[in-house]
């Protein structure tokens, strides 16, 4: 080995010196040296040396398959400013308006820094040279939604880090919506796609984002976005302010739509009856369908009541609600004299189908009945608006349309009416009712010809009326005996008429009319001597009696115009007028009568069919002429808009019409009172509707009609023995502005109607539901941005103005005289100020009077209810968040009865 490395010192030395003598110009030298070849041979190595060298390892290959990147697609990026790679830290480094987009994960923010090793991004605000930030993250996973000051996320893991977090939950589905319930956190963990966990957190749903009026300040809590909240000790914030309204532990539910769960109830108490908790129990959605709430009230001294309510739905089908209620009402205590004990009950039932489920049948239901006594009563707070309620009544119908020619209508209908203020307590229902009609047909002619003449246009219709009529008393209602007084019968009608023009402007009518009753009670009445009195049998079975009638009637129109001179205020004035004479004739039917000898021997007669609900047959003849006269005038009126090219028309009398009859059969006082009926609406939005009548003969000294006209007797043409008119309007401040109100469509008029929380249901101003329409628009209108002070007060009210007088025996007398008026004043943007009053003119006293204040404090609602005299004078006092996740956080009180 020795020679071999002297043999490269000198090829080393060789190469160095030719290379040196290269750089040097003009001094190369080639030296006399011969090159021999080199005789030593390198050995070969084996050709397996490499493999002989490496140890084989005896381990198989691995069977666990190689794990997979986590990322599972492709992250996009972007941002406004720059973004930076940086290969050292194995980040990327995103600059204004940056934004990073993987699977359903979206996160925008001022800054973003991504970790492509840990596959982890933080992303935070941008801070300007004042020190102010913008750009806040928007992190977006899904349908949730959170916006932080910062965050920290990790695509592999699904787990966050956030800071200040911000979120809103769609939570809670009532008749005014959903609500939205807003999550602030100081710090939140994200354990998954489902789970956050929050510490130092903020429960509200305030509108004000920034300063909420109040929270819930929660400690730690565990949040599962669109499904619930669990948290530890809570306790609420006003204003910043701690308040004492707290829990070791709180539930909030965030679910939409309908979901099983507790329904919280109201806490008072009640001087007669002791501590009560009121609407608590239960809600339960059966189905998709049918939803079941079933709720309580209980009192310390034993008194309770129960309610039951459903509503169901099924869209193009039906949809209808059924509440029924019951109250067991304890007064004062047992061994007190005072102590009574009594029950109340009442059933309401809606349905209504869709008339795109059957075009030619039809089911609907509309039930209140219960105690007469229910709403006066009632212990609940709910029912208090439903005092005034004077008449329960009912009606559940079925009805089925045979549309071929002839068409035929059929229904069955169940009713019921009740008056809540009698003292009888009546209850009349009809169990059923049966009705039938055929379209009128004309059967000397073909179907779709041109009725001319006489015989052409005879026309003629059938219907048939069948009922079970039930009158009975509170007390007998649901007993045997309400069916004892049961009268049962049918009516078979059939009418026939025809009519044509005579001498061009008079139209003429024919008419005449068949009726068959049935009746299964008749009754047979005789003298029974020994008791000296009359005895009236009521006889069980089938009889039947017919009556018919004929009649005829002319008529025409006449026009009257007088054109006064398009330079005249009034340009012209149209009377138009329709006068009608007719004749109707009913023989005597005295075929159904049956006479009896009383104790005088004098000879009586009656008909079997005296308790019948159609009526009984006529036994006196009948044959009269009645009189017609129908009158409407109108103007034309110069526009007071100088543009407007045609006249304005102006409805002096819409209506005014006289009728009267003469009875021809009879022996005395032939012609019958003179009826006046009419409208006018002379002043723009008051409609004035008068009525009078007015008697042709005197009256003597007791009050009686003598057979002596009233001219002749002293005095004029005829006595007025009544009268009455009346007329509503309503007043707002739009009128009174620069302008006047302006016109609003139908459906705006009829939204402002529902939505006035004063509006009256009846001349009284009776309402069902006080605070609806108030949160409706309390809601609609949260978002908008209206002054604390203003020069407007806008207000309205409305007046319904009645008067009647009674001279039917020279009394002379004012029988009603009364002014009903509501309304509104907006004392400010906030402040709502209601009435509902009357005012007596005849008797010198209030009807039932009712104030209303309320007050919008932003998220909260304020309102006081107050009665301040009368037979139902009390108060209301009520405050309480207007959402209704939050609903059950109030504070209520209301005077005792």
């Amino acid at each position: 080995m020795q020679p071999n490395k002297h043999l490269l010192l000198f090829l080393f030395v060789l190469l160095c010196g030719t290379v040196t003598l290269s750089a040097q110009e003009d001094l190369i030298t080639p030296l006399p040296i011969k090159v021999s070849k080199d005789t030593i041979t390198a050995p070969l190595l084996p050709p397996n040396i490499l493999n002989d060298s490496i140890k084989t390892d005896s381990v198989a290959t691995d069977t666990v398959p190689k794990k997979q990147p986590l990322l599972l697609d492709k992250i996009k990026y972007k941002a406004k400013d720059y973004v930076k790679l940086s290969q050292k830290d194995n980040k990327i480094y995103l600059y204004d308006e940056a934004e990073i987009y993987y699977q359903d994960t979206e996160l925008k923010a001022g800054v973003i820094v991504m970790d492509y090793v840990k596959n982890e991004v933080y992303a935070g605000r941008m801070k300007d040279s004042l020190g102010n930030y913008s750009q806040l993250p928007f992190f977006k996973q899904g349908d949730n939604e959170v916006r932080p000051d910062s965050i920290r996320f990790n695509f592999d893991t699904q787990k966050a880090l956030i800071w200040n977090s911000r979120t809103e939950q769609q939570a809670g589905l009532g008749q005014l919506g959903s609500d939205a319930m807003k999550v602030y956190a100081e710090k939140t963990k994200k354990e998954n796609d489902s789970v956050y966990f929050l510490n130092e957190g903020k429960l509200t749903t305030s509108n004000d984002t920034v300063n909420p009026d109040y929270y819930i300040r929660v400690r730690k809590a565990k949040f599962v976005p669109k499904k619930k909240i669990i948290a530890g000790y809570s306790n609420m914030y006003i204003m910043d302010v701690p308040t004492p309204v707290a829990l070791p532990f709180a539930y909030f539910p965030l679910t939409t739509g309908r979901v099983a769960g507790i329904l919280f109830p109201t806490f008072g108490n009640d001087p007669r009856r002791g501590y009560f908790i009121q609407n608590g129990g239960y809600y339960l959605p059966i189905s998709d369908y049918v939803d079941l709430s079933i709720t309580g009230d209980y009192y310390t001294n034993g008194s309770y009541g129960l309610q039951g309510s459903s509503i169901y739905t099924k869209r193009y089908k039906f949809k209808g609600n059924i509440n029924i209620s019951y109250e067991n009402l304890v007064t004062s205590q047992k061994g007190f004299d005072d102590y009574s004990r009594t029950s109340n009950y009442n059933i309401r039932i809606s349905h209504s189908q869709d008339s795109k489920a059957s075009p030619n049948s039809r089911f609907s239901a509309s039930v209140n009945l219960g105690s007469s006594q229910y709403y006066t009563n009632s212990l609940n707070q709910v029912n208090r608006n439903n005092s005034q309620t004077n008449t329960f009544a009912s009606s559940i119908s079925y009805s089925k349309t045979f549309p071929a020619y002839p068409s035929v209508n059929t229904s069955l209908t169940v009713s019921h009416t009740q008056n809540t203020r009698s003292e009888e307590r009546t209850i009349n229902m009809s169990l059923p009712t049966f009705q039938a009609s055929m379209e009128r047909i004309y059967p000397f002619v073909k179907r779709d010809e041109i009725k001319k003449g006489v015989f052409e246009n005879i026309n003629l219709q059938y219907d048939v009326n069948a009922q079970n009529s039930i009158t009975t008393t509170e007390e007998n209602f649901f007993k045997s005996g309400m069916f004892d007084d049961a009268k049962i019968g049918a009516r078979h009608r059939i009418p026939i008429a025809t009519n044509f023009k005579l001498a061009k402007y008079l139209s003429v009518s024919l008419n005449g009319n068949y009726e068959d009753v049935w009746s299964m009670k008749t009754i047979r009445r005789q003298y029974d001597a020994e008791l000296e009195e009359v005895v009236t049998d009521t006889i069980s079975g089938f009889d039947r009696f017919n009556r018919y009638s004929f009649g005829t009637s002319i008529g025409t129109t006449m026009y009257g115009t007088w054109n006064l001179g398009e330079d005249k205020k009034i340009q012209a004035l149209r009377h138009v007028m329709r006068p009608s004479i007719s004749y109707s004739y009913t023989p005597s039917f005295e075929q159904f009568y049956e006479s009896y000898t009383d104790g005088d021997g004098e000879e009586v007669q009656y008909t079997p069919f005296e308790t019948s609900i159609y009526g009984r047959p006529s036994l006196n003849k009948g044959s009269s002429l009645s009189f017609s006269l129908q009158n409407s005038l109108e103007a034309k009126v110069r526009d007071k808009d100088s543009t407007a090219t045609e006249p304005r028309k102006v409805k002096i009398l819409s209506n005014l019409s006289f009728s009267a009859s003469y009875n021809l059969e009879a022996d005395s006082l032939k012609l019958s009172p003179v009826s006046m009926s009419g409208a006018t609406e002379i002043i723009k939005n008051v409609p004035i509707n008068f009525a009078a009548t007015f008697d042709p003969y005197a009256i003597d000294n007791n009050g009686r009609r003598i057979n002596t006209l009233n001219i002749k007797n002293g005095g004029g043409i005829a006595r007025l023995t009544s009268a009455r008119i009346n007329t509503s309007f309503s007043l707002n401040s739009e009128m009174f502005q620069k302008g006047g109100a302006k016109e609003k469509s139908d459906e705006e008029k009829q939204s402002d109607f529902s939505d006035n929380p004063f509006a009256m249901d009846d001349v009284r101003g009776d309402r069902s539901n006080f605070d609806r329409g108030s949160n409706r628009r309390n809601n609609a209108n949260a978002n908008e941005n209206t002054p604390i002070y203003n020069n407007k007060l806008p207000w309205d009210a409305r007046f319904t103005y009645v008067a009647s007088y009674n001279n039917s025996n020279r009394q002379s007398e004012i029988t009603n005289h009364s002014l009903m008026f509501s309304g509104n004043i907006q004392l400010s943007p906030k402040w709502e100020v209601g009435f509902n009053s009357g005012y007596d003119l005849k008797n010198k006293g209030f009807a039932d009077t009712r104030f209303a204040f309320k007050r919008d404090l932003g998220s909260f609602r304020l309102s006081f209810d107050w009665t301040p005299f009368g037979r139902y004078e009390r108060w209301y006092f009520f405050i309480g968040i207007k959402s209704s996740l939050l609903s059950d956080i109030k504070w209520e009180n209301r005077s005792q009865r």
